[in-house]
């Protein structure tokens, strides 16, 4: 059993700052990557930003220069932080992470609970 627990969710107004956080828990052999999607309603998943295990990150354009991404590796923590947030950053985000669950196991993508952050204009 995996487990992907967020936090640090909640209502800012625009040019505010939230930090978002992720503990992977359980059986879990290694982590490939770890990162956040977020969603809005009649909308697909977004990516918004990913880190590997060796540190590569990959962050969407619309959250360039605002938005920065850290991983503990040791802890399986991945944090999100959030800075001049505008009103279209509203949305549910996701924390997801690709683990290997034993030596010869498969890969697969685990995804949180969402937290919902909303921005007011």
């Amino acid at each position: 059993q995996v487990q992907l627990v967020e936090s640090g969710g909640g209502l800012v107004q625009t040019g505010g700052s939230l930090r978002l956080s992720c503990a992977a828990s359980g059986s879990i052999f290694s982590i490939t990557h770890m990162g956040w999607y977020r969603q809005t309603p009649g909308k697909q998943r977004e990516k918004v930003a990913l880190i590997t295990s060796g540190g590569s990150i990959n962050y969407a354009d619309s959250v360039k220069g605002r938005f920065t991404i850290a991983r503990d590796n040791g802890r399986n923590l991945v944090y999100l932080q959030m800075n001049n947030l505008k009103p279209e950053d509203t949305a549910v985000y996701y924390c997801n992470a690709r683990i290997q669950r034993s030596r010869y196991g498969y890969e697969i993508d685990y995804w949180g609970q969402g937290t919902q952050v909303t921005v007011s204009s």
